[in-house]
């Protein structure tokens, strides 16, 4: 009798955390931003600056900028897509194209120097435009504002993501993470 009762306890504590890690699995991938997510998985978008290294090739490799139409001009290659994919898919296209008549065998890695900026707005000491960081979050990124006003919300942010014409809320919390191009406006709270 008494192993039942304690069956019944460890299933519904199970059946807790099962649920509860759901929730916090679903607010979390809200517009596929993990916690966990890396630098690789960024996709490279207008205004990001690489360097193209083709290994033996010095007059080739070089830093560039993603122009306004997404793409990359070099040497040889031409002009290439390069918004909307990652380092290692910009690296397989470009090795694409260099391979046939120019090269035999290229080795070609790319490498981000720098990202698009983003921008806080609202109640903090200092709003404006800021510098990508790798591990950016959203309190990482009130404090790189100068941190809140005193009038500051301290329980949601809004944030409006690259690309696109809506800000949306997000609770104030180091799981959302603030990606290149983002514009964070902290509200002002209602007592």
């Amino acid at each position: 009798m008494m192993a039942r009762l304690w069956l019944r306890v460890v299933s519904v504590i199970a059946l807790g955390f099962l649920v509860g890690a759901c929730g916090a699995l679903n607010s979390n991938t809200d517009a596929g931003l993990a916690a966990t997510g890396s630098m690789t998985e960024l996709r490279l978008a207008p205004g990001d600056k690489v360097r193209v290294t083709v290994f033996g090739e010095d007059k080739l490799s070089g830093e560039y900028q993603i122009d306004n139409a997404g793409s990359l001009s070099l040497p040889l290659a031409g002009t290439i897509p390069a918004a909307g994919q990652t380092k290692s898919e910009l690296e397989e296209a470009l090795t694409r194209q260099f391979k046939g008549e120019y090269l035999r065998n290229p080795k070609v890695t790319v490498d981000v120097t720098g990202f698009r900026p983003f921008y806080v707005l609202g109640e903090v000491s200092k709003p404006g435009e800021y510098p990508f960081r790798s591990g950016l979050n959203v309190l990482s990124a009130i404090a790189i504002a100068g941190g809140a006003t005193y009038r500051a919300s301290t329980s949601k942010v809004m944030i409006q993501r690259s690309g696109s014409t809506e800000m949306t809320e997000y609770p104030q919390a180091t799981t959302v993470q603030v990606l290149p191009g983002d514009v964070v406006r902290v509200p002002e709270r209602f007592f």
